[in-house]
């Protein structure tokens, strides 16, 4: 299968605790998938989207469990690969009131050894867009490579790209994330930076001169997310905010990644750029409601039954 759209980055095993104290003191985990462009995968192939996934696995369970996920949603798996020498990555949640705390277990996974000869160009060239996030540039040095080729071979092609800058201080300095960051949004077409990521990236508040700024760098769209402020569209058209639906929200993990790949399959669709960013914030929505990054993605009847029951 040609997918249409095709992700490229590291997934991570989840372990999310079902109840709230320091990881030392949590007894029940639910186990689940994260990995920011494996959750985007998910969410863009459940609401419609023709996807295939890239990356480098460990060869183990975990990578096996990925796999197999990946393959039960339709996600094309055809060009991963499994390095023998090297693991899948994980990571561990646990909170306290609103505030959640992540432990990962990352450095030197397979993910991180990607390079740029493992591309598959006529695969990224086939596709129609091409989506990568500043986390799979920031976890090494041959992964950051490996993106801004996967970049060029797009471009090249006339692809698309889409990017989430997905800003981890933990995995680099502000200033090296700031430069690369922001010569990739030159690079992109489409563009979803959280209100917080970009605060520190610009050093701007605004959420207003924030999406200004970013669509000044040459994005045809910039969705600047706003949590539960909802989300900022910014297009040679002008600015439009568009407010959050009101659920009962337990977990916002992965609810950002829901929202760009919701927002994408709906735009390949052909859906207006208005209607994609209420489609997009009705998804991010829904998956707030249960634990986990992907087991409450919803997929594009319960995204659409949701939307009309909503007032315009």
């Amino acid at each position: 299968m040609q997918p249409d759209i095709i992700a490229i980055g590291e997934p991570m095993l989840e372990f999310n605790a079902e109840e709230e104290g320091a990881l030392s003191e949590v007894k029940h985990f639910v186990v689940g998938w994260g990995g920011d462009t494996s959750n985007f995968a998910i969410a863009a192939s459940r609401a419609g989207g023709r996807v295939g996934y890239l990356t480098c696995l460990g060869d183990d369970e975990f990578g096996e469990s990925f796999l197999k996920l990946w393959q039960r949603e339709g996600i094309d798996v055809t060009r991963i690969v499994k390095d023998p020498d090297a693991f899948t990555a994980a990571y561990f949640i646990s909170r306290k009131g609103e505030q959640h705390y992540f432990t990962y277990f990352r450095r030197d996974s397979a993910a991180s050894r990607m390079t740029p000869g493992f591309l598959p160009q006529d695969y990224i060239a086939g596709a129609k867009l091409l989506h990568v996030s500043g986390i799979s540039q920031a976890i090494s040095v041959s992964a950051g490579e490996t993106v801004s080729a996967a970049i060029a071979i797009a471009t090249s092609a006339g692809r698309l790209v889409s990017y989430d800058p997905n800003f981890r201080p933990k995995l680099w300095a502000l200033d090296r994330a700031r430069a690369i960051i922001h010569a990739t949004c030159r690079q992109a077409d489409l563009i979803f930076p959280s209100l917080d990521d970009a605060r520190q990236l610009t050093g701007m508040a605004a959420p207003e001169e924030i999406a200004r700024f970013y669509l000044g760098l040459g994005p045809k769209v910039v969705v600047v997310k706003l949590g539960a402020e909802g989300a900022l569209l910014a297009t040679a058209d002008g600015l439009r905010r568009v407010p959050p639906y009101k659920v009962d929200a337990i977990d916002m993990s992965g609810a950002g990644d829901t929202f760009d790949g919701a927002f994408v399959a709906g735009y390949l669709a052909g859906r207006p750029v208005d209607e994609c960013l209420r489609f997009a914030n009705a998804a991010a929505a829904i998956t707030t409601t249960g634990l986990g990054c992907v087991t409450p993605v919803p997929r594009l009847k319960e995204i659409e039954a949701f939307m009309a029951r909503q007032p315009r």
